[in-house]
């Protein structure tokens, strides 16, 4: 049976865990990585944002047209795989949780220092950063989380397009004859694949977005059709792209050929950040790009905590074969869990934001493959409806995104351990 098609109105209801998907991505990836790789190889690295934010387009997507069809989370989709599907899915978010959300944090905590004044600690900044979203994410639940993303990304937005267009504007600012260093050397393939591992996220969250999708269906009463979850990711995920383009834009505009490297202390980088965008906005801007660049940073780190404890407290239960339902004790055990170790890391073991940035992502990138043939596999299960399936298109151009993320990552793995 053909799905009646919804008005504007009902559609632009539906649209949340899209945002919040674009909250997520853009935060780390986008200001830190993408701004770098502007800063450090002018326009020269923007193939690869274009081809790693092509390929890992379908695998996202697999997660929001999985849940509508099936009415079950992604994680679930792993299980029916078999258990060991499951559990290898489990090993990479325990191995990547905590790292990545002290390496977010880290950088939110650098902007808030920078952006108050703070003298105090950057640990100290981190547990009171923490402090204040696991605050948020108690009292105000999924339906806050789903209007501050909304504001957030829009401000974001249009303020980084705005600051781009102008740079655009002025023209870059570099000495002409500037030459970058090898992007095919080891320190300059290290670097790419850093970039291409968050950009414009991890694919585990592929996982968070099923279960904020669940999340949204239950307090609205009602699931989308297809098409209307096809909207909602479509638009998070164009909001990635486009702010990916424009902040490697921005770096290549503004930094490139400068003789100016960006600093490995998240307090001084965020510093930095901000003296790129008050250079082309004029000094008026600093406290509203401060603030932005904030905003952007605590809502990806809002949103890593929330996927991150969602899916553990999730994901274990099925691992001993319960119910997928978890209640509210479980999301909050882990949700402290998360937050308590993440600042053991960013206090005994942080030394550099840059440093600690690489390894998450390099590490991101690396296990891409096995979580995308994870998540093509869930839509080619016995339980998702024909109609729902990806058709020869798709698939081939799933087959396309896998033989790229496990090419790079042998070629990598190559000239890494092995010329």
């Amino acid at each position: 049976m053909k799905e009646s098609r919804p008005g504007i109105s009902e559609m632009m209801q539906s649209v949340g865990p899209g945002i919040l998907f674009a909250g997520a991505a853009i935060g780390v990836s986008h200001l830190v990585q993408a701004t770098r790789a502007g800063a450090g190889y002018g326009f020269d690295l923007l193939w690869a944002v274009v081809l790693v934010l092509l390929f890992k387009y379908p695998f996202f997507q697999y997660a929001h047209r999985y849940t509508v069809a099936t009415g079950e989370s992604l994680l679930e989709g792993y299980r029916r795989q078999g258990r060991w599907a499951l559990l290898v899915f489990m090993l990479v978010v325990l191995a990547s949780s905590f790292i990545t959300l002290a390496a977010v944090t880290v950088v939110t905590a650098g902007l808030a220092s920078g952006l108050l004044g703070l003298s105090i600690s950057l640990p100290m900044v981190s547990f009171l950063v923490l402090i204040l979203i696991g605050g948020i994410l108690v009292v105000g639940r999924y339906g806050a989380l789903d209007r501050l993303m909304k504001i957030m990304v829009l401000v974001l937005g249009g303020l980084t397009l705005i600051s781009v267009g102008l740079a655009f504007r002025h023209g870059p600012v570099g000495a002409p004859g500037f030459t970058h260093p090898d992007i095919f050397s080891t320190v300059g393939l290290t670097f790419l694949l850093a970039l291409m591992g968050w950009m414009p996220a991890p694919l585990e969250i592929g996982a968070w977005s099923s279960l904020w999708v669940l999340e949204k269906n239950r307090t609205q009463g009602k699931k989308p059709t297809m098409l209307q979850a096809m909207v909602d990711y479509n638009l998070g995920y164009f909001a990635t792209v486009i702010l990916a383009l424009a902040f490697v834009s921005f770096g290549a505009l503004v930094m490139y050929g400068t003789g100016t490297e960006f600093s490995p202390k998240a307090v001084r980088f965020s510093a930095q950040l901000v003296e790129m965008f008050t250079a082309t906005l004029g000094g008026w801007s600093h406290w509203v790009i401060a603030t932005v660049a904030f905003i952007t940073m605590f809502s990806t780190t809002l949103t890593v905590l929330d996927g991150y404890a969602r899916t553990l407290a999730v994901g274990i239960r099925l691992v001993k074969g319960k119910p997928p339902q978890t209640g509210r004790r479980g999301y909050l055990f882990f949700m402290f869990l998360l937050a308590g170790v993440s600042l053991l890391v960013i206090t005994f073991f942080v030394t550099s934001m840059k440093a600690l940035v690489d390894v998450v992502t390099i590490l991101a990138f690396l296990t891409a493959p096995l979580v995308a043939v994870l998540n093509f596999r869930a839509v080619l299960g016995d339980n998702m409806p024909v109609e729902h399936r990806p058709g020869k298109a798709m698939t081939l151009f799933s087959w396309a995104g896998i033989v790229f993320l496990v090419g790079f990552g042998l070629f990598w793995i190559y000239v890494q351990w092995v010329a």
